[in-house]
């Protein structure tokens, strides 16, 4: 289903210049069914409370299912674009560093559906979301 042959540093390459590179967004793994990555919780992620902003990890769930939908299309002929996301805040984490990982439910024709968790250090739970993506004729 996803093309796993793309390797990582291409992925993470390409967010050069970036909302992901900006917010420190890294992909560490890619399989037939997911995509993982990570964020840092600094003063580029923070919400004024000193915690990890709400906004920041929907732009986690948002670019790990982005991406791994444009590794299931062809680039060539198609596009892809979010048109919604939904994202639970679980937990508040201060500091460190958060781990993602969006696995694909639905890979129609014209519409991608994602299912995303985001967990601490500790592996426990920050937030969870769904992410739709629209597959788009170029």
């Amino acid at each position: 289903m996803i093309n796993t042959n793309v390797p990582i540093t291409k992925l993470n390459e390409i967010s050069k210049n970036t909302l992901l590179e900006h917010l420190g967004i890294e992909i560490t793994k890619v399989g037939e069914d997911f995509i993982s990555g990570v964020m840092p919780v600094d003063n580029r992620t923070h919400q004024p409370a000193g915690l990890l902003h709400g906004g920041a990890s929907a732009a986690l769930i948002e670019s790990l299912g982005s991406l791994g939908s444009s590794l299931i299309v062809d680039l060539k002929k198609q596009s892809i674009v979010g048109i919604e996301i939904n994202t639970n805040h679980i937990r508040g984490v201060k500091e460190g560093t958060v781990y993602g990982t969006a696995k694909i439910v639905h890979a129609g024709r014209r519409t991608h559906v994602w299912q995303a968790e985001i967990r601490d250090y500790n592996n426990k739970l920050v937030a969870t979301g769904r992410l739709t993506v629209m597959v788009i004729e170029k």
